[in-house]
Order: structure tokens, then C-alpha cells, then sequence
């Protein structure tokens, strides 16, 4: 029988381990780096197409969004004084899924009205530091 041979690094390996390295302190630095200094937004969607985004900064007044027959009306909403949010404030829809969802607040949060086929997603704005991204167990 043939012995093994011994294996040993070769420069080609440090070439490789330094890439990923780098690659992985890069990917961190954007990971975390900080909330994003962007107005929280909200962005209407209809059939997958992005229709609107409303700075929820700025934005008071209802908007209305008809699609497949069913029309949502949104509506501005502040929360503690601080926290502006969004809610469907009535919609046609047998459902009514997209109204008892309530007013969403934060960025990554979601209202989706299925008959109609509307999303409306938050965007932007300061990630709470305290907010929990799972929950294991």
C-alpha cells in the first residue's frame, strides 16, 4: 500500500482564507453599521408593482387604493407622540383582514389585503435597538 501524503497549506490556501475574511468583515461592517437615517415610508403595492410611497413624516390625509374590484382607504396615524404609523381605515373587502390588522409602526412590518391584492409595507427609519428579531425554544 501506497502511503498518504502529507498534506500541507500551500500559498493558494492563505489566498483563499484571506478572500473570506475580507469578505466577512465586509459583509459585517454593512450588517452593522446602524439604523438608516431615512423617514420611515410606507410603500403601496398592487398586483407586485409598487404604486405609491407616503413619507410618514409628512403625510396626513387618507389615501384610497382600488384594485380587483375592492377599494382600501389608508390613514396617517400618530402613536405616543413620537411614533408615526399607517392603518387601513376601511375597506370593501369580504375579509376585512387588512382593517383588524391595526396600525403597523415599524420598519419590515406589513398589511396585506388578499382580494385586493394590495401590500402596504413600512420602510426606513430607525430599527428599534430593543426590538426582538426571534425568539427560539
Amino acid at each position: 500500500m501506497r502511503p498518504f501524503p502529507k498534506l500541507r497549506p500551500t500559498a493558494w490556501d492563505g489566498l483563499v482564507a484571506l478572500c473570506v475574511a475580507a469578505l466577512a468583515l465586509g459583509i459585517a461592517f454593512f450588517q452593522w453599521r446602524g439604523g438608516t437615517s431615512e423617514a420611515l415610508t410606507a410603500v403601496v403595492s398592487v398586483d407586485g408593482t409598487e404604486v405609491d410611497r407616503l413619507d410618514l413624516e409628512h403625510w396626513e390625509e387618507p389615501r384610497a387604493y382600488t384594485n380587483n374590484g375592492y377599494t382600501l382607504t389608508l390613514s396617517w396615524i400618530r402613536h405616543n407622540d413620537a411614533e408615526n404609523g399607517v392603518w387601513v381605515a376601511e375597506s370593501d373587502c369580504p375579509t376585512q383582514d387588512c382593517v383588524r390588522t391595526g396600525a403597523i409602526f415599524r420598519p419590515g412590518q406589513s398589511i396585506v389585503c388578499l382580494p385586493a391584492r394590495i401590500i402596504i409595507r413600512l420602510e426606513g427609519g430607525t430599527p428599534d435597538p430593543d426590538a426582538v428579531d426571534a425568539v427560539l425554544g
